[in-house]
C-alpha cells in the first residue's frame, strides 16, 4: 500500500455541485442587486471556503455585507435551487474498495461542516470516512491548515497520506506541506492548470484511482 490514507476535496472531486453552487452565487447576487457573475467567474472560487469565497467573487470587504450575502447563498442552495448534486459516477464504488484495502479515507473541504454532514446522510457515504475537516473547522484553503490536522489526528507523516482535488486551492494546500497530490480534470479548474503543482497524476475518472493508491 502507496499511501496509508486518502483526503478527498467534496464539491468537484467527488460530487457534481459545481452547477448548483454557481447558481446559488448567481441568485444571491440578484437578491443584492449586485453584478451576477458568469458561470467561469463563479466556478473560479469554489474550493476556499464560502466566505472569502463569496467576498473574493464580488470584492466586498464588509464582513457585515458579505455575511449577508452568505446567509442568502446558503438558504437557496439548501432549500430552493432546483438543480441536483449527485455523486460522481463510480465515487461510491471507488470509496468502498479503497475502504476494503485498508486505506484511510479522510475529507478536506470547503464546505461548511453541516453541509458536509448533510451530503455524508444522503450519498451514504458517512461511515466510509475516519475523519474530516471543514470551513468550520480550520482556516481556508490554500491553508495547508485543514492537512495539518488531519496528519495529526492521524498520526500520520506527508509521505503516507495523497490528496485528491479538483481545484488550484488544492493542490497548492497539499503541496505547501510536501504531500502527494492527484488532480481530478472534471471539476473546477483545467487540468493544465492544475499540471502546475505537479500533481503525481491526473485522472478522467474516479475508478483510476484504485490503480494509483
Amino acid at each position: 500500500m502507496k499511501y496509508k490514507a486518502v483526503i478527498f476535496d467534496w464539491d468537484g472531486t467527488l460530487m457534481d455541485s459545481v452547477a448548483k453552487i454557481v447558481e446559488s452565487m448567481q441568485t444571491s447576487a440578484k437578491h443584492f442587486g449586485l453584478p451576477v457573475p458568469n458561470y467561469n467567474e463563479a466556478k473560479n472560487v469554489i474550493g476556499i471556503s464560502l466566505l472569502p469565497a463569496l467576498k473574493k467573487l464580488f470584492s466586498i470587504d464588509d464582513p457585515k455585507e458579505a455575511n449577508k450575502l452568505m446567509v442568502t447563498y446558503k438558504e437557496h442552495f439548501k432549500n430552493h435551487s432546483q438543480i441536483s448534486s449527485p455523486m460522481f459516477e463510480g465515487a461510491l464504488e471507488m470509496l468502498e474498495e479503497l475502504k476494503s484495502r485498508g486505506h484511510i479515507l479522510a475529507v478536506a473541504t470547503g464546505k461548511a461542516r453541516q453541509g458536509l454532514e448533510n451530503n455524508l446522510l444522503h450519498s451514504h457515504t458517512g461511515h466510509l470516512f475516519t475523519t474530516s475537516r471543514t470551513a468550520d473547522d480550520a482556516n481556508s484553503k490554500p491553508s495547508p491548515d485543514m492537512l495539518e490536522q488531519i496528519l495529526t489526528e492521524l498520526n500520520l507523516q506527508a509521505n503516507e497520506v495523497v490528496m485528491v482535488g479538483d481545484t488550484t486551492y488544492d493542490m497548492e494546500m497539499a503541496e505547501s506541506i510536501g504531500v502527494d497530490r492527484i488532480a481530478v480534470s472534471f471539476g473546477v479548474h483545467e487540468s493544465e492548470t492544475l499540471m502546475r503543482y505537479n500533481p503525481i497524476a491526473v485522472i478522467d475518472s474516479l475508478d483510476e484511482l484504485t490503480e494509483i493508491v
